[in-house]
């Protein structure tokens, strides 16, 4: 698998955007993080000062764009029943910080309460 190395420019800011990533971020990678509560953490601090979108998407403080996406989402879209998946892949249509819950509801084809 080809390894991608990303680089970030920052005309201005950089040392606050340094700071700000490796106190959110720590000791851990950025993808893959499973952990519900770690995605709810990552999702205010990133989006602070920034602006959020649909689709689990964001724009931090500093414009760079990032998409929070639990790892069963994933999972979900990757099923092999297409209606399922096709259901599981509108949900995040009508999100802006993806809802595990539901997403569950729509790939089980469950209404919502």
């Amino acid at each position: 698998m080809q390894k991608i190395t990303p680089c970030l420019w920052f005309n201005d800011d950089a040392e606050d955007a340094v700071n700000l990533y490796t106190a959110i971020f720590k000791n851990s990678r950025i993808n893959h993080i499973a952990r519900m509560a770690r995605r709810a953490h990552l999702w205010k601090k990133l989006s602070a000062g920034g602006q959020k979108s649909q689709c689990g998407w964001l724009k931090d403080k500093f414009g760079l764009s990032w998409q929070i996406v639990p790892n069963e989402l994933v999972e979900m879209l990757q099923d092999k029943d297409a209606e399922k998946s096709q259901r599981v892949m509108q949900a995040p249509l009508q999100m802006t910080k993806l809802d595990s819950a539901a997403l569950r509801r729509a790939f089980d084809g469950e209404q919502k309460a």
